[in-house]
């Protein structure tokens, strides 16, 4: 019997790896999922399909073709050759050959993209891969965070202003519905990314939000609805994740429609419910006291530094780790005071632009690659600027953060004041971030020192990067009579 659950994992290794290649391989396929008994293909080429192939497989029940190309494999056994088949096409397309990427003459828009994909092989270390999932739950839910936060300032100037009563209620609702459930679609989604079934994920995430959770004692103390959030519900979904992986392997196949679900869901719930809203809960208090404090009483200080280590942390990757906190924030206080902080970074970066665009007058190709870079800049859109102009350069990457910090340690200082600057979604950055300011004084104050702050990044980013971003040979090399796109000097950069 101890052998059982290893010969069913190279079976449906087995069936997985057959399948494969009759659709055509990874490279034909645009996604993958399954239902109760179906594995569901998006086909790029239907002519590569192989069906009846396929359809001689022993552990093939049929094909279906409708808008999804649905392989019958029968209950439980898709939910265990799925997650075999994903390995594989994930195998596959990693040893694929890159793209051989277009030449240009723009060698500076090269090296940029050299730099953005050594940085991204940097990146793939398990904990910032790992971030990177966490990411993956949460990038998905910003339009409905954006559209529900402009709705949620919407309301607030209505309100304050006394017009429309009878529509603000309406809007309280719109703005407020999606935010009521998120842990219900944090669920899901972290379900999803971590190889789990995202019903289950959300089903287990929706026991946080459920009102009747408020009859439930855990440690002594009365659970309230929403207690632990967003992290509440990422750590419940996880938990679902290993248990439903755990019923896959030991339920018998026959039996893993009605068990696997059912233990699920009670077994994950129970724990949620007696230990892990409890912590969640804790850890949230935790985090929002501790942002309020920092910014209270080291406000400027701790704004220079987030503002300033921003665009690093993006090329590290680390920058992920920041969503859950953005969201655990907006749960609780209706916006997150750390966005508006780290937006400044994007304006160092456009005012390093701009003294780079002055001090290289005889460089076309990369005034031309500023010029088209910067109305995305100024909204926020900073990857442009960042991997076609300043990061290739080396110095005005440098000079782009000291920008930031500068603009992030004035946001940092009114927060120390007490004029808390937040935003009430995630996402936008620069300009775009004005419709969801939102803080703890009248809207025309908070929106005035957040301009401010993008006033000050900018210009801090501009002089800095005008009088200390270039040595005189690189005026030389980037200024010469062939105006090269390009640093030939390597030694000139930051970035080995």
């Amino acid at each position: 019997m101890s052998e059982e659950p290893h010969m069913s994992v190279d079976k449906n290794h087995a069936t997985a790896a057959a399948i494969l290649p009759l659709v055509g391989g990874a490279a034909n396929l645009s996604s993958i999922a399954h239902c109760m008994t179906r594995l569901r293909l998006g086909i790029r080429d239907r002519s590569l399909v192989q069906d009846e192939a396929l359809k001689a497989l022993p552990a093939v029940m049929g094909v279906v073709e409708d808008d999804t190309y649905q392989i019958v494999l029968g209950p439980g056994a898709v939910a265990r050759i799925t997650p075999e088949f994903e390995r594989l096409a994930e195998e596959a397309r990693a040893t694929e050959p890159a793209a051989e990427p277009p030449t240009t003459a723009d060698e500076l828009a090269a090296q940029g993209a050299t730099l953005k994909a050594r940085q991204k092989a940097r990146n793939a270390t398990p904990v910032k891969l790992f971030l990177r999932r966490i990411a993956n739950i949460f990038v998905p839910l910003i339009p409905a965070l954006i559209g529900c936060g402009i709705v949620a300032g919407i309301n607030g100037l209505l309100t304050n202003l006394g017009w429309l009563p009878s529509v603000v209620p309406a809007l309280a609702a719109i703005a407020s519905g999606f935010m009521s459930l998120i842990a219900v679609f944090v669920g899901y989604n972290t379900a999803k990314e971590f190889g789990g079934t995202p019903i289950l994920g959300g089903a287990v995430a929706a026991i946080i939000v459920f009102p009747g959770v408020a009859n439930i004692t855990a440690f002594g103390q009365k659970l309230s609805p929403g207690q632990g959030g967003v992290l509440g519900a990422l750590a419940a979904a996880l938990l679902a994740v290993q248990v439903e992986k755990w019923c896959r392997k030991s339920v018998p196949e026959a039996l893993d429609v009605l068990v696997t679900p059912t233990l699920t869901v009670l077994l994950s719930g129970l724990v949620t419910l007696f230990g892990l809203m409890y912590v969640a809960g804790e850890v949230s208090t935790a985090i929002g006291s501790f942002a309020n404090w920092l910014l209270a009483h080291g406000g400027a200080f701790a704004g220079f530094v987030l503002g300033g280590l921003f665009l690093p942390l993006v090329m590290l990757g680390l920058h992920q780790a920041l969503i859950p906190l953005h969201t655990t924030l907006i749960e609780q206080q209706g916006y997150t005071v750390l966005l508006p902080i780290l937006a400044m970074a994007g304006a160092g970066q456009v005012g390093a632009a701009l003294a780079v665009y002055l001090r290289l007058p005889r460089n076309r190709s990369i005034r031309t690659t500023i010029k088209s870079a910067l109305p995305a800049g100024f909204l926020g859109v900073g990857e442009p600027l960042i991997y076609g102009v300043s990061l290739p350069l080396g110095r005005p990457f440098v000079t782009a953060c000291i920008g930031g910090a500068f603009g992030g340690g004035f946001v940092g200082l009114f927060n120390q004041l007490g004029n808390a600057i937040g935003s009430t979604a995630i996402g936008p950055s620069g300009w775009a971030l004005f419709p969801l300011i939102k803080g703890n004084q009248g809207i025309a104050t908070t929106l005035v020192v957040y301009a401010l702050g993008l006033a000050i990044g900018y210009l801090a980013g501009f002089l800095t990067t005008y009088f200390f971003g270039f040595s005189k040979q690189m005026l030389v090399d980037l200024n010469g009579p062939s105006a090269p796109a390009a640093v030939s000097t390597p030694r000139e950069s930051v970035i080995a």
